[in-house]
């Protein structure tokens, strides 16, 4: 860790050399001495990690200095070293801001060694919360992670902007694959809730008895296995934001549920009767057309306006523009910088076959077939015969070559894999999702 800046206020020469003597012994520090509260006050522009506070300076007493350092230089942690066990002085200073209170005793040189310890960990850990955030932000600036250079595409980000600077609700929508959970994200952290959760719930992954108690919670003893009180996803969320992906997908019953939640903002878990306040913000998203699921009576129509707030739609990828080459070339730098391979290029004749076709899986599809692309490529140019696209809707497999089976094409698959990972069988096996068994047979 960095130095810690640390100030002794103390009038008493060899007592501000024991304290220096015993804060050597917590690391190497920048340690000054004063024994003023006017040269005490000289140095607070410096704002010091640490101030080491004699409670009798003799130009000032300690609660009174204590409030002038708070004022001028609130970070600064404040240590209240005095020649006096007085309980009730002890409680009034830390009330006021002081980090701790030593007695000049026998025990002192301890407890200092303890106390600069414990801010050094604090301050450590502030850096670290500090460096998430940023990290946060980075991470999440919505045009580094929605990528789009297409017209189609500005209206998105325009709205995206829109719902990080409110706390409306908002309901995104777009085929799969579009990057619905992305788009909530860049919601969330680029919004003033980014440093409380982020919840995401996938509805249509769960079953409708699992899925009220994962929503809301549960006490001991609501039903068989409830050993002990849980929180639901709601609840999780916090202050932050909760997004129930494919919201259509739910039953009438959880719906009401929703509805009650929406409409009251708080819930009861399973099996309690007592009310649970809610301040998060509710992002949705579905792959459907909401408004014909409520025409058709799949969706009630109360539930529909309450979660609609402010709609975002996601258009396919074949509907923006250039955005399959700027996204693929995104694709394959990320791939071979996170696996330390060397850069690649997309051939012209790549980039026809992937400009040509129709990507029913969206970006997500794209991404799969540029990774794929990356480990199939025997150079430093991903040529069209590395692009391989797997149509779900036909069942069908596309190869360039036609008369390749698909023993042939896993065996090219993990020849390649060996290769870019100087045969390490056990790295292969863990990129592939497959036993190191496996690779030998199929190499046999």
């Amino acid at each position: 860790m960095e130095k810690l800046s640390i100030l002794i206020a103390e009038d008493d020469a060899w007592y501000a050399e024991f304290i220096k003597h015993t804060i050597s012994m917590v690391g190497d520090h920048e340690v000054q001495i004063v024994g003023t509260a006017k040269d005490l006050m000289n140095k607070l522009s410096a704002h010091p990690d640490i101030i080491t506070l004699d409670f009798n300076l003799p130009d000032g007493k300690g609660e009174h200095v204590l409030e002038k350092i708070k004022s001028k230089s609130p970070t600064t942690e404040v240590v209240v070293i005095s020649g006096q066990e007085d309980v009730q002085t002890a409680v009034n200073l830390l009330s006021k801001g002081a980090f701790d209170y030593v007695v000049k005793n026998d025990e002192a040189r301890n407890r200092i060694v303890q106390i600069i310890r414990s801010i050094k960990e604090k301050q450590g850990l502030k850096k670290q919360i500090v460096e998430l955030e940023n990290e946060v932000r980075v991470k999440y600036d919505f045009k580094d992670t929605l990528i789009s250079h297409s017209k189609s595409f500005k209206n998105v980000y325009a709205m995206i902007q829109k719902a990080s600077t409110t706390n409306i609700n908002v309901s995104i929508f777009g085929e799969t694959g579009t990057g619905k959970e992305l788009a909530a994200k860049a919601i969330h952290f680029n919004s003033s809730r980014a440093k409380y959760p982020f919840v995401a719930v996938n509805l249509s992954a769960l079953s409708e008895s699992l899925l009220e108690s994962e929503l809301f919670g549960f006490v001991k003893g609501a039903f068989t296995g409830a050993s002990q009180d849980r929180k639901g996803k709601f609840e999780e969320a916090g202050r932050g934001t909760i997004f129930l992906d494919e919201i259509a997908e739910t039953n009438e019953a959880i719906q009401v549920k929703l509805l009650r939640v929406l409409q009251e903002l708080e819930i009861s878990r399973v099996g309690s009767n007592k009310v649970v306040p809610l301040h998060c913000r509710i992002i949705s998203a579905t792959n459907k057309d909401l408004s014909e699921e409520v025409r058709n009576g799949n969706f009630r129509q109360d539930l529909f306006y309450r979660l609609m707030g402010l709609p975002i739609n996601l258009p396919r990828l074949t509907e923006r523009d250039n955005d399959i080459l700027v996204l693929a070339r995104h694709f394959s730098g990320d791939y071979t910088k996170k696996n330390k391979l060397e850069a690649l290029t997309i051939s012209e004749e790549a980039i026809t076959k992937l400009t040509s076709y129709h990507y029913p899986g969206n970006v997500r599809e794209l991404k799969s077939i540029i990774d794929l692309a990356c480990v199939l490529t025997n150079g430093s140019v991903i040529n069209p015969e590395d692009i391989v696209f797997n149509d779900l809707a036909t069942g069908y497999t596309t190869f360039d070559n036609a008369n390749q089976t698909l023993k042939e094409h896993n065996k090219r698959l993990i020849e390649n894999l060996l290769k870019k990972y100087n045969n390490n069988v056990r790295l292969v096996a863990q990129k592939l999702g497959i036993g190191k068994s496996t690779i030998y047979r199929l190499l046999k």
